[in-house]
């Protein structure tokens, strides 16, 4: 029993070595493939840790923290609390995830059976959700007979110090404020003075309320066309 425990320390040891040194190299501190790599070495560290961890009986009891938390002794977790193994280095790139796209041509019942991706965190004051969903039924209003599909979508919410950029497939949102309940949704308007040819190029609408106060803009994502043979086989001919 006491060989197996201190094999377990030393692998633990040799775990916590490797993850400090991926954790901490230079390539996180800019993006590109070689980051994308090394963030995902360390997910499969952290998979190493939770089974180990699995095999720990905490028998060398535990030990407090400078951040206060009662951690085992062996092992390193926390004590009453799910780990979740995420590559934070402290400085550099931080890889939380993987961007989820819509995955299914279904159309799904409701939306909790839809979700692909619904999460968020909190980073310096600063608040980013990800919604990433497939089609879905809904009713409008909540009523019978109202039935719509709502389509497959990847959403994107930045909130900072009041003010709210989402971002989906279709649309650029910016909010420069939370509207209450008691308030009516906000105006929509082109600017005036654009001339109408202009307007085709310049998909924008801007917000505000009953006040006359600006509140938001919302730009419309042009849509990727790709060229049709004709119009490519045109150009060859001319060429």
């Amino acid at each position: 029993m006491k060989a197996a425990a201190s094999d377990l320390r030393r692998e633990f040891k040799r775990l916590f070595r490797s993850m400090s040194f991926v954790s901490g190299h230079p390539a996180l501190t800019r993006m590109g493939t070689q980051a994308k790599r090394f963030a995902e070495i360390y997910q499969q560290f952290g998979m190493l840790w939770e089974f180990l961890a699995l095999q720990c009986g905490h028998t060398e009891g535990w030990r407090k923290t400078r951040e206060g938390k009662i951690v085992c002794k062996t092992c390193g977790t926390v004590r009453n609390v799910a780990e979740r193994w995420l590559l934070l280095p402290q400085q550099g790139t931080k890889i939380v995830g993987r961007r989820g796209l819509p995955n299914s041509s279904n159309t799904f019942p409701n939306k909790k059976a839809a979700s692909i991706v619904d999460d968020s965190i909190e980073f310096h004051g600063s608040k980013v959700t990800v919604s990433v969903h497939n089609a879905y039924r809904s009713r409008l209003f909540r009523r019978e007979g109202h039935d719509i599909t709502i389509a497959a979508d990847r959403i994107v919410r930045l909130r900072e110090d009041g003010i709210e950029c989402w971002l989906d497939s279709h649309l650029i949102e910016i909010k420069m404020r939370r509207r209450t309940r008691l308030e009516p949704p906000a105006y929509h308007g082109f600017v005036s003075e654009l001339p109408k040819r202009v307007l085709k190029r310049f998909p924008l609408l801007v917000a505000y309320n009953q006040k006359g106060e600006f509140v938001g803009v919302t730009i419309f994502r042009p849509t990727r066309n790709t060229p049709s043979k004709v119009t490519a086989r045109t150009k060859s001919r001319h060429r």
